[in-house]
């Protein structure tokens, strides 16, 4: 789980500095990578290769939309829905969060290693894909 604080202006003109969350299950990643024809990771790996910047802005905001939430207040769930990314998408932190990712290459990398949870080897040769 990624705590990403993110400091934006509010359209009050009001300058912020939050906390937001982000995460993607096991069974989530599992999902992306079985419901994506040729495997999410070599998707990714060939649009950062031949350079298609509209694709890989279109993968960022997929990635922080479907990994955008909020921890339960007992820290037993990591709460997301539909609602909650629309509200997140609406404000200047999300912004700020997109052109940072799709700008430095470091950041993006730093934030999608982040947010991915760790696969060990046996789980890993039981994807299809591997």
């Amino acid at each position: 789980m990624l705590k990403k604080t993110i400091t934006y202006t509010d359209c009050n003109d009001v300058e912020r500095t939050e906390d937001f969350y982000f995460n993607l299950s096991k069974a989530e990643v599992i999902e992306m990578e079985l419901t994506t024809t040729g495997g999410m990771t070599k998707v990714i790996d060939k649009i950062i290769s031949t350079q298609d910047t509209p694709a890989l802005f279109r993968i960022f905001k997929d990635l922080i939309l479907k990994s955008y939430g909020e921890k339960s207040l007992d820290g037993k769930r990591f709460i997301k829905s539909e609602e909650l990314s629309e509200a997140f998408s609406q404000t200047e932190a999300y912004s700020e969060l997109l052109t940072e990712l799709v700008s430095d290459a470091d950041k993006a990398s730093e934030f999608v290693n982040a947010i991915i949870p760790k696969v060990d080897g046996k789980q890993a040769k039981a994807l299809p894909n591997n």
